[in-house]
């Protein structure tokens, strides 16, 4: 016979941790007097590379001009809306699996990296950002004088 214990918080914990991300997927992380509702959130790679970091976000449908990317006190957001395509109305079977609307994304970033070179290019659907790093500061030895 195992004996296990039971733990009366630990449902309640992993139900608190879902609704936090079914909340963060539908209205993304909101800071301080940003408003709005999101309809999705594109999937995003994030790599390190040694002279900085790659971010590559799947936005296909979505036109250059309604993509907005900011980097603001140490965040990299990407926001922006996919609009839905004209139909016309006729008769027949409709199914429609894209998400459309907003979408919001944010990213926290070190203190290394540099803002001021930070690129974005759109390519096939795939916006990619390229984060530079700051160039290493080297330590220097001191000298001590003597008195």
């Amino acid at each position: 016979m195992n004996v296990t214990r039971f733990e009366p918080w630990s449902l309640v914990n992993l139900l608190h941790r879902d609704l936090d991300q079914l909340a963060e997927r539908r209205f993304g992380r909101i800071a301080d007097g940003e408003q709005g509702v999101f309809d999705w959130m594109p999937a995003v790679d994030v790599v390190e590379e040694k002279d900085g970091f790659v971010l590559r976000a799947d936005l296909p449908g979505v036109k250059i001009e309604d993509i907005d990317v900011r980097m603001e006190n140490g965040s990299l957001s990407i926001s922006g809306e996919r609009q839905r395509e004209a139909s016309e109305n006729a008769d027949g079977l409709r199914r429609f699996e894209r998400s459309t609307g907003k979408f919001f994304r944010r990213f926290s970033l070190p203190e290394t990296t540099d803002a001021e070179n930070i690129k974005a290019r759109s390519v096939n659907g795939i916006l990619e950002i390229s984060i530079p790093k700051q160039p290493e500061v080297q330590a220097r030895r001191i000298s001590i004088e003597a008195a």
